[in-house]
């Protein structure tokens, strides 16, 4: 008699249209979870997914449309965000994490791993952005459904929203000059190491609530990424520090040199006025097998990357 094989419940991706989505779906996959995710669209491109990603469509803010999608799904991942939309976009993402939250405490989820932004504000003010990030992990909270949420700061690799600014940044102008807030302190993580912390999320060994900050181990600022890039790439630039030259100012001035990132790049910005470090680094504690790479190494492992840029649907709502 042949032994039943036993298969793990499907996982849901909303969000998995983006970046980071796409790459978690084909970790899962290797990982031989099977996935379903979550598109606004009906049809996707060709190819975007493994034939075994099961794709359903459903809107996150049409609550209605998220029934069928959650059935039978006990961990779902929450990468959504809409900081492409025109206007509004944090009553937009308010309405999408209550929806989803809902629709996952009524299909009986047991659990949502998020992936949020480090920042604190007891360092200064939240941009519009940052602040949404910390109430949609509220929002998600408040349902009763277990929450396992991921803070972080840049995430290096070929795609990336901060990724591909610093990216366009360097190869385009030769000279730039620096304001303030490029000197303001962060502390990203390579791409692999964000899929790491996520995929292990799924089987993690505990009944409450978990907020783990992540990152890497260099705080460095953005001036001291483009001259890593830069150098990685061996292009000589010069970087001139001025004393003024608002955020919203340099969003004026990005959208001239990179108009496919400028709208998502101007709340990217304002996000950068605020340190996003790690504080509390309990995640080293609970996944002591995952060991992040320093900026050197993250930008060295981007670059070596397909050059996947342009080749993400947006993982907006």
């Amino acid at each position: 008699m042949q032994p039943k094989t036993i298969t793990a419940p499907t996982i849901l991706v909303a969000g998995g249209t983006g970046y980071v989505g796409k790459n978690l779906i084909r970790r899962l996959v290797q990982s031989s979870y099977p996935v379903r995710c979550l598109s606004r669209k009906k049809r996707l491109k060709k190819g975007l997914f493994d034939s075994k990603v099961d794709v359903v469509h459903g809107d996150l803010l049409n609550s209605e449309s998220l029934v069928k999608a959650l059935h039978g799904i006990e961990t779902a991942f929450y990468l959504a965000h809409s900081l492409d939309a025109k206007q509004d976009f944090e009553k937009k993402e308010y309405k999408a994490a209550k929806n989803f939250a809902e629709a996952c405490k009524e299909a009986g989820t047991r659990r949502i791993i998020f992936l949020g932004a480090l920042g604190n504000p007891q360092e200064g003010p939240l941009s519009p952005h940052l602040k949404s990030r910390k109430e949609v992990g509220n929002i998600l909270r408040a349902s009763g459904v277990q929450v396992i949420e991921f803070q972080a700061s840049i995430i290096l690799g070929s795609g990336s929203l901060s990724y591909e600014m610093i990216k366009t940044l360097s190869e385009r102008l030769p000279i730039m000059i620096m304001p303030q807030w490029t000197n303001v302190k962060s502390q990203p993580i390579c791409i692999q190491d964000v899929l790491d912390y996520l995929v292990k999320a799924v089987e993690l060994k505990t009944r409450q609530n978990e907020i783990f900050e992540i990152g890497g181990p260099d705080q460095v600022s953005y001036k001291d990424l483009i001259a890593e890039y830069s150098r990685q790439r061996k292009l000589k630039r010069w970087l001139f520090p001025v004393p003024v030259l608002t955020p919203w100012l340099s969003s004026l001035w990005l959208s001239l040199v990179t108009p496919l990132y400028a709208r998502v790049g101007r709340r990217l910005i304002e996000s950068i006025k605020t340190p996003t470090v790690v504080h509390n680094d309990w995640a080293r504690t609970v996944f002591p097998s995952i060991k992040p790479l320093g900026i050197l190494k993250s930008i060295e492992f981007a670059l070596g990357e397909k050059d996947v840029s342009l080749a993400h649907e947006p993982s907006g709502l």
